[in-house]
């Protein structure tokens, strides 16, 4: 196995340094190694040379149209010596092996951050529109991020609504998580009592049931089906206050999207 592994790490190597003279004869090539780095490299460099991951076009992916006609291939060391990028995009995708190997032969390695605010958001846009060779898309993008959100911000000041999130599997998100940040940037009030992810009884559903609802991920039918959000009481204590279902493709990632999720709350207030 060490020996295999010796064989692949110089293979990579020579492949990166033969493919150096040639990058100016040929397109940007960008591998991304996750679901959520596909979404970044589709809406920032969709005219390159692109190896998605294997799960670009799951219906929980935001960019998955876009996805048609891009090759997929696996996030391995085996992978991509056959490609050869010269940008690798990832959020959590990429085992130690293969990013160490990459950096060793010269890739630049541009890593999305677990951002839970739309700050954070900014700067993932800014660093792989950077990474990529395109900061005017980058600013392009978080510009309409930021159009998205004013349309998403409430009115006047008043009382903001207290709704609780709620995914399938019986998962809410207090402070500091992206999904606080949404409900925020609609007006709402988040009831979630602590803080991160937490798991949210049937029981203290049925006995303290809330104001209002923000359901997610309940549009990914084999996901979840007998989790507690779906569970008989805990859909007759919602019944009549849910406020949106955010579908999983604007969740599952730290990127421009979330914003739409705002403006959906927003919309169905």
């Amino acid at each position: 196995m060490k020996r295999l592994a010796g064989v692949l790490a110089g293979a990579l190597t020579g492949a990166f340094v033969l493919a150096g003279g040639a990058v100016e004869a040929r397109p940007l090539r960008v591998m991304a190694l996750d679901q959520c780095a596909d979404q970044y490299v589709l809406a920032l460099r969709p005219d390159a040379e692109l190896a998605l991951s294997p799960r670009a076009d799951d219906p929980d992916a935001w960019m998955r149209d876009a996805a048609a006609g891009h090759r997929r291939v696996r996030p391995t060391l085996e992978a991509a010596i056959a490609f050869r990028p010269d940008v690798v995009v990832r959020y959590w995708g990429g085992e130690p092996r293969l990013l160490a190997r990459l950096e060793a032969s010269g890739v630049q390695v541009v890593t999305i951050t677990d951002a839970n605010t739309f700050r954070g958001i900014e700067n993932n846009i800014d660093a792989v529109s950077q990474g990529l060779g395109v900061p005017e898309r980058g600013e392009a993008l978080a510009a309409r991020m930021a159009a998205t959100l004013r349309q998403a911000a409430p009115g006047p000041a008043g009382p903001r609504p207290s709704a609780l999130y709620l995914t399938a599997g019986g998962f809410t998100a207090g402070k500091g998580t992206l999904v606080d940040a949404i409900l925020g940037a609609a007006g709402f009030a988040n009831a979630a009592a602590g803080p991160w992810f937490a798991p949210v009884s049937v029981e203290r559903i049925a006995l303290y049931p809330p104001a209002l609802f923000v359901l997610g991920f309940f549009d990914q039918v084999r996901a979840d089906w007998r989790g507690p959000g779906r569970h008989p009481v805990v859909q007759g204590a919602a019944r009549g206050r849910v406020v949106a279902r955010l579908p999983a493709a604007a969740l599952t990632c730290p990127a421009w999207f979330a914003a739409d999720a705002a403006a959906l709350l927003k919309t169905l207030r």
